[in-house]
């Protein structure tokens, strides 16, 4: 796991010099290393000209979340146990997913309350950010000087806005890209039908809830659906080139790191 990015990452950041600010311990879920590398590698843009230091462990793996979504709770475990231990001294965790810091933040209580790792989860838990709410809510920076034509709408996925409470964050981010005029669409709290094991256990509700959050994107005239959330948007892309949809996606970390 994550071969691609750690190599392309290491070999980046053997070349950084002269941080200053704060340390940030890079987590990339698994399918941002698998399937939008080039997310990550924007987060690292990000957050370097936001003034961090980026620390990237290559021992990192999952975040657990997967197993534990579909009742497999000891195996879970033991993947959130190493999670803990890999980010153990980190002075903070951000990741590009609402969702895995959503699961690390409310359900590794659940696996670890009073445990002999309790103290290191109450603590990785307090450490762990979603990209657009670090930015915005910790180190208060909010403009990139990121330029990109065209119209767009935003997406609250379920893991940033019911686990970590993200709502204004990528909104004041995307308000400062220059040439982009955001319009928000219908339901754009709704849930896109992915969930996880969801979109394959339900799968014509998941494509009927796809259906609806594409329409309602369209209506708005948006040349792109921006979100925090690879997953929602994964899920939601597949939607569009079946149905060949005047729509494309796009990851906040994308759009952020255009036009310089």
């Amino acid at each position: 796991m994550h071969r691609l990015l750690r190599l392309v990452i290491i070999s980046c950041f053997t070349l950084a010099r002269n941080f200053t600010g704060v340390k940030v311990n890079l987590f990339i879920p698994c399918f941002v290393d698998q399937v939008y590398p080039e997310t990550g590698f924007n987060m690292v843009k990000l957050l370097r000209k936001a003034g961090c230091e980026v620390v990237y462990n290559p021992a990192q793996t999952c975040c657990g979340q997967p197993a534990f979504n579909a009742g497999f709770w000891d195996q879970s475990r033991t993947v959130c146990e190493k999670f803990i231990r890999d980010f153990s001294e980190a002075e903070y965790v951000v990741a590009p997913s609402g969702s895995c810091v959503g699961f690390v933040r409310n359900f590794y209580s659940d696996l670890f309350d009073n445990s002999a790792l309790h103290n290191e989860c109450k603590q990785l838990q307090r450490v762990t950010f979603e990209l657009t709410e670090f930015l915005v809510n910790v180190l208060h920076f909010t403009d990139f000087n990121a330029e990109m034509n065209g119209v767009a709408t935003y997406h609250d996925a379920c893991g940033a806005l019911r686990e970590c409470k993200i709502k204004e964050p990528p909104r004041a981010l995307l308000s400062k890209v220059k040439g982009l005029e955001l319009r928000e669409m219908n339901e754009c709290e709704t849930c896109c039908g992915f969930g996880g094991t969801f979109a394959v256990k339900y799968d014509d509700i998941s494509a009927a809830m796809a259906g609806q959050k594409v329409d309602n994107a369209v209506a708005t005239g948006a040349d792109y659906i921006i979100s925090t959330d690879l997953s929602c948007l994964m899920h939601v892309d597949g939607y569009i080139k079946k149905q060949k949809a005047p729509v494309r996606v796009m990851h906040i970390a994308d759009v952020l790191a255009s036009g310089w």
